[in-house]
């Protein structure tokens, strides 16, 4: 998409397409996933059988701000349309009802509001005290108050028309997603060691110079889980943290960022391998929130990332060099990955297995020969008390002097 909308060049599909040629199982065929977060930030669900509609109603300027482009205009362009020719029909009939319509007549009093002759008129004069046109062929006379009242009513309802419309095409224009359109996501997301644990990676950047302030990023594991009392939980959100010496989730988008979080103990990921991440319904979802510097407007940019775009043993490759003295960022480059060396045992299996292998490399308590029990040897240095109460070690014994043999007479 990025290429497309002409941010990102096409060495960058090229590149995304020859890795996932490269990927193992690429040509399996594999049911497709649903998700919650879709790779553009929309959220992927349906809601259905809703009954009662009408709550909708009660909040008409957000149900008109959620409404599509097309279906806002024609709402914006009915309610004119429909206020005109409705104000129209008043106007005749005050003409109507005046006699202002009756031609040839002499006598008649002064119209109600000069040059109206029909309901053509009479809706040309409509659209001009709506929108303050203002032509000065037709006006409205002292001679009916009914007539002034119509006058003011119709201001008011043009003029609230008017406000609504420009809110919510203010509202559209400046919604949190539409600066989110210029934040990108790496397409795949990565596991690699990093200082010697397992650790999930994926890369963010933001193609705008202005800043997004007090940004920070929000990680969750949506997965299917299982009470101990049974209880299946088709959707379990499990919060994720992100790797940051401060433990926050603050981070500063000057530039390109691996966000990173590390697969320890705690972590919904730590028992995960490469062959179970694979068959795992789980999805990451990606949350970035922070304060567009330019507006001040809150935005929030979100994707998310399934077991088939998380690569097993692949980091990403650098991207930011400097040059004449400032650093420069190659965007082609922005989702390539690189193989490393990596076990495919999950993080509780690495653990487990370094634990054994610490336990089998410590050295062992003693090695002289002492007495276990009442007369037999042990090795370790130790012996049992009487009481069973645990281990004394033995006071060493002075050994005996040795006797010389006596001299032969």
């Amino acid at each position: 998409m990025l290429a497309r909308k002409g941010l990102l060049p096409d060495g960058f599909l090229l590149t995304r397409l020859a890795e996932e040629r490269n990927r193992p199982g690429r040509n399996r065929p594999r049911c497709r996933r649903a998700r919650f977060i879709t790779k553009t930030g929309s959220c992927n669900v349906a809601h259905k059988n809703i009954m009662e509609q009408g709550r909708f109603l009660q909040d008409v300027f957000t149900t008109m701000v959620d409404l599509k482009w097309q279906h806002s205009l024609l709402i914006f362009t009915s309610a004119f349309l429909c206020s005109w020719i409705l104000f129209a029909m008043v106007w005749w009939l005050l003409a109507f009802a005046h006699g202002d319509l009756e031609p040839g007549r002499q006598d008649r009093p002064p119209p109600c509001v000069t040059a109206i002759h029909s309901f053509t008129s009479a809706f040309l004069f409509s659209i001009e005290v709506q929108v303050t046109i203002g032509f000065g062929g037709r006006m409205v006379t002292e001679e009916c108050p009914a007539a002034i009242v119509v006058l003011i009513v119709q201001n008011i309802l043009g003029l609230i028309i008017n406000a609504v419309m420009l809110g919510c095409v203010f509202m559209k224009t400046a919604q949190a997603n539409r600066r989110a359109e210029t934040l990108i996501f790496s397409r795949n997301a990565v596991v690699a060691p990093r200082n010697g644990r397992p650790t999930f990676m994926f890369r963010v950047g933001d193609l705008r110079k202005s800043m997004i302030i007090s940004a920070t990023v929000q990680l969750q594991v949506i997965r299917r889980t299982v009470t101990s009392e049974g209880e299946v939980v088709p959707v379990s959100q499990l919060d994720i943290q992100v790797e940051n010496p401060l433990r926050s989730n603050g981070i500063f988008l000057v530039s390109p960022l691996i966000v990173s979080h590390t697969l320890e103990r705690g972590s919904p990921l730590y028992d995960l391998s490469a062959r179970a991440l694979a068959a795992a319904d789980v999805e990451v979802i990606v949350i970035l929130e922070g304060v567009v510097e330019t507006t001040g407007i809150s935005m929030q940019a979100r994707t998310s990332y399934t077991p088939d775009e998380i690569l097993w043993g692949r980091r990403f490759v650098s991207i930011v060099s400097e040059e004449d003295g400032r650093y420069c960022v190659d965007y082609s480059k922005f989702g390539n990955t690189l193989p490393v060396r990596m076990s495919s045992l999950s993080a509780k299996e690495l653990d487990q297995t370094r634990g054994r292998r610490q336990e089998e490399e410590a050295p062992p308590q003693g090695w002289g020969l002492v007495r276990a029990g009442r007369g037999g040897l042990r090795r370790g240095g130790r012996r049992r008390s009487s009481s069973g109460g645990g281990d004394a070690r033995e006071p060493p014994r002075e050994p005996e002097p040795s006797r010389e043999p006596d001299p032969p007479q």
